[in-house]
């Protein structure tokens, strides 16, 4: 409901209230009454009844979907229940939307066939104005665009009643038909995504050695336990238990692109999980635990310490990461925290940086030729799964939701143990 006064200026009455402007803010309009305060008053109701009733917001028909998305992120997105992660994927996607011509046009001309034509391109591929969709993006960023948008004209009609007929609900999603290739030689077939050898990794850490080393220790831990980019960024020692050879997933560090801020947040699926290692990791960690301490006392005043301090926008609560000189006073609301992979000076090691480390060994170790971070994830998950280990305790390791996901994403078989497969049955043959 509007919110209105009355005040006397000279011998009449004015009645206020507050009204919506086109960008989604709070303007006061005032309008002369009468001598009488209680007539002034009736007058002040009936107005507002009227702007709930009839919603005249101050010139609803310049509103772009530019505009709209704004807004929409701004009441209803930041002050909603999806997570952190999802909300951040939502603005990613607003950002790049904004990008089409669409996004220019008043909503109130934006048809059906418009917002049909938008996804099909993001499913088919192409580009119009500023908006690349390359080849076509895959079904869930697909789901993501369409998710919003009817988010978005469904908050146009209600709350806001700019408009009065949601051209969405007509829009259906359609899919790129895949067509396998009939003419293609053996060596152009990849059946699956790319899975380290050991003769590989070995290339890796030699390579990361020479050029990268802070990105050794990271390709270590997610080679041994399976974890993502960002879960082993995230690791601190209090999460490693070397007596017991176990390590517990609490959290995962991520770049924030919209709010500019390097984040520590929740796994993928906000799961904590243990996940257990060998001997080769721990000795890997003790190493690593011994030379930090030797590097801490090296740099001296210049070695930096981690941070992280909680901030709360919109309903939301953030853990933005900073890093502080050992003389340096740390400001009120700053704890400090001790993160694993950590370079020389003690400063995190970066998701970023770990990206660019493994995207130029994949361009200069010719076996590693289509090699990226989560490759790891996928080399642990087949090595188990190839030595026998159970697929239950894989699916928990892995922190999946179902153990179908497991199955599909990662138990592909290789050449050597298809054929071995397809050979049983000649031991049947009389």
């Amino acid at each position: 409901m509007a919110k209105g006064s009355v005040r006397k200026k000279g011998k009449k009455w004015y009645y206020r209230f507050y009204v919506e402007d086109a960008s989604g803010r709070q303007i006061q309009k005032e309008y002369v009454g009468t001598e009488s305060k209680s007539e002034t008053e009736k007058l002040l109701r009936q107005a507002m009844e009227k702007y709930e009733s009839e919603s005249f917001i101050a010139d609803t028909k310049s509103i772009t979907l530019a505009t709209l998305l704004d807004i929409w992120a701004e009441e209803d997105l930041k002050t909603g229940s999806l997570s952190n992660g999802t909300a951040k994927t939502y603005q990613f996607c607003i950002k790049h939307l904004k990008l089409h011509p669409i996004s220019k046009r008043k909503i109130n001309t934006i048809t059906s066939e418009h917002l049909q034509g938008f996804l099909d391109l993001v499913a088919f591929g192409g580009k119009e104005g500023d908006f690349d969709a390359g080849n076509g993006y895959g079904k869930s960023y697909l789901e993501i665009y369409s998710t919003i948008l009817k988010h978005v004209f469904r908050f146009a009609v209600f709350p806001k009643k700019y408009i009065t007929f949601n051209p969405m609900q007509y829009v259906v999603i359609h899919t790129k038909k895949v067509t396998p290739e009939l003419f293609v030689s053996d060596e152009d077939a990849e059946e699956n995504a790319i899975t380290l050898t050991p003769d590989m990794f070995d290339e890796l850490i030699e390579y990361l050695s020479n050029h990268h080393p802070d990105a050794v220790l990271p390709v270590k831990i997610s080679y041994y336990t399976g974890l993502r980019l960002g879960e082993v960024c995230g690791l601190t020692w209090n999460d490693i238990n070397l007596e017991e050879q176990y390590l517990t997933v609490r959290r995962s560090i991520d770049r924030n692109s919209i709010r500019h801020k390097t984040e520590i947040g929740t796994t993928k699926r906000a799961k904590v999980r243990i996940v257990d290692f060998g001997d080769k990791l721990t000795s890997v960690l003790k190493e690593t635990m011994k030379k930090q301490v030797l590097t801490e006392k090296a740099y001296g005043e210049l070695y930096q310490r981690c941070f992280y301090k909680e901030v709360n926008e919109k309903n939301r609560t953030y853990y933005d990461y900073y890093s502080l000189g050992s003389t340096q006073v740390v400001p009120e609301g700053y704890i400090e925290i001790d993160f694993v992979c950590r370079s020389d000076d003690g400063r995190l090691i970066l998701p970023t940086y770990l990206k660019e480390a493994c995207r130029k060994a994949s361009k200069n170790v010719p076996k590693l030729e289509g090699f990226h971070f989560h490759a790891l994830r996928h080399t642990f998950t087949n090595n188990l799964l190839r030595n026998g280990a159970s697929l239950k305790d894989v699916q928990e390791m892995l922190g999946h939701e179902k153990v179908n996901t497991t199955m599909n994403t990662y138990a592909h078989g290789n050449r050597e143990s298809k054929k071995a497969s397809a050979k049983l049955l000649d031991r049947l043959a009389g």
